[in-house]
């Protein structure tokens, strides 16, 4: 007799094409939320999920925003008596597509090759909605009487640009998410065939700094070499967040623990890109580097460009400068532990000041308890009995912690579409089908069982 673990993957095989085909559909939206939370491509993208969410059979959707945020898709269908209620969280916006020269196709028209479908968002992060979508289209086939566990899908619209109300918009809305099991579906996998628990992330925050030497431009060959000019001094201070090896100089900031896995450095550097002859940084494996020590990056200066570049000394310079942090970490004392080393680099006497820009948390999750020996179950079952792996994610999602305070007896399971050929954020971004595949096939075992466990 066929078990039920059987039934809903042959349920999860029939609605994969209807997924594939919405997920097409929702690449082809340029969601990108740079553009603003009133960017019609995000209204229409929220309007398309919530079209998703109603049409899988959840009877409350709606589409929500905190003040000045983007549009968030709400969507439940309350517990049955005596069954745990799962949040299942994903975002709807995109990043910029950047260069389209370094694509090798519409980065907003979906192309499958090799088994891939690239397109801006195909994994980062429509890939987690249409899981979402497609678990829950498997178990209305084989529950037509009603969910056996009660299910909230949050799917919010501002991710991209660090969800900036997403404090204000949980705050105001935690009845309506809570939960006893959340399961974030926006991080990504060991490899495409061996699932992953993140397990850590690290955190971000932000320091504007400015250097300023003269009240105004000066000619550069009748004061040049007496005085000197605000972006040589701003190169200078900025060459002091690193020590000769590449380690980060700032002093005070945490180390998270030494990972038990380690990533392979020379894949890294071929799905990195890296030119011939440029080393790594830093100190200890590559997984610590990436997922338990900070690092910092220099992401943006204001200076003339080359063309413009004329010969004064320039009286001002600006640059951003972006830190993530180790788990266990405080936010706000790496931000200040950054601008005082910016101010303290300070060379030649120059005025040196900093503005704080953003901060996010870092993460540490030990999934442990009933819920989570559900999942692991689950996922290993998706993944033809291939334990998942626990591992870290270098990237920062800061507002996981924000629902691990909200919902502190939550079991929060973090998990993904991505693989590390998913290329997210750059150009040929693309989700393996087969990883999608199972990764909805997990998700509806998961909900399956958790509501008869």
């Amino acid at each position: 007799m066929t078990d039920a673990t059987d039934l809903l993957r042959a349920a999860v095989a029939a609605a994969m094409p209807g997924v594939r085909t919405d997920l097409e559909e929702l690449v082809r939206i340029p969601s990108v939320s740079r553009e603003g939370p009133a960017s019609p491509d995000v209204v229409r993208s929220a309007e398309a999920v919530a079209a998703l969410l109603a049409d899988a059979g959840l009877p409350d959707v709606r589409v929500l925003d905190a003040e000045d945020g983007a549009p968030a898709v709400v969507a439940r269908v309350p517990a049955p008596p005596g069954a745990p209620t799962v949040l299942l969280y994903a975002h709807h916006d995109v990043q910029p597509a950047g260069n389209l020269a370094d694509w090798d196709s519409d980065p907003f028209e979906p192309v499958e090759r090799a088994g891939r479908l690239y397109g801006r968002g195909a994994a980062d992060d429509k890939a987690g909605i249409m899981a979402h979508v497609g678990a829950l289209r498997a178990l209305a086939e084989r529950h037509p009487d009603g969910l056996p566990v009660g299910v909230t899908v949050f799917v919010e619209g501002e991710e991209e640009v660090g969800s900036p109300t997403f404090a204000a918009f949980l705050a105001e809305h935690a009845t309506l998410l809570a939960a006893d099991v959340v399961v974030i579906a926006d991080s990504a996998n060991w490899q495409v065939d061996v699932p992953a628990f993140t397990t850590s992330l690290r955190g971000l925050v932000e320091v504007y700094v400015e250097v300023r030497t003269h009240a105004a431009e000066q000619h550069s060959g009748v004061f040049g070499g007496l005085f000197p000019d605000a972006l040589t001094a701003l190169c200078r201070v900025l060459a002091a967040l690193h020590d000769d090896r590449g380690a980060v100089a700032v002093p005070g900031l945490a180390h998270g623990p030494v990972p038990a896995v380690d990533l392979d450095e020379a894949a890294l550097r071929a799905e990195a890109g890296v030119l011939d002859g440029v080393a790594s940084i830093g100190e200890g494996s590559a997984a610590n580097r990436v997922w338990s020590m900070p690092s910092v990056a220099v992401l943006g200066v204001d200076a003339p460009p080359t063309e413009r570049a004329a010969n004064v000394l320039l009286p001002v310079a600006r640059a951003k400068v972006s830190l993530r942090i180790a788990p266990g970490q405080d936010p706000q004392a790496a931000q200040q532990a950054l601008a005082d080393h910016l101010v303290a680099s300070a060379p030649w006497g120059v005025a040196v000041t900093c503005v704080p820009g953003s901060r996010g948390s870092a993460v540490a999750l030990a999934p442990q308890g009933p819920h989570a020996e559900v999942a692991r179950g689950a996922f290993a079952d998706a993944w033809d009995g291939t334990e998942p792996v626990h591992m870290g994610i270098g990237g920062s999602i800061p507002f996981i912690a924000d629902i691990a305070g909200q919902f502190p007896d939550a079991t929060i399971l973090v998990v993904g579409p991505g693989d590390p050929a998913a290329s997210w954020h750059g150009p040929n971004e693309s989700v393996d089908l087969e990883v999608l595949r199972r990764l909805t096939l997990a998700e509806a075992l998961l909900l399956e069982r958790l509501g008869t466990a």
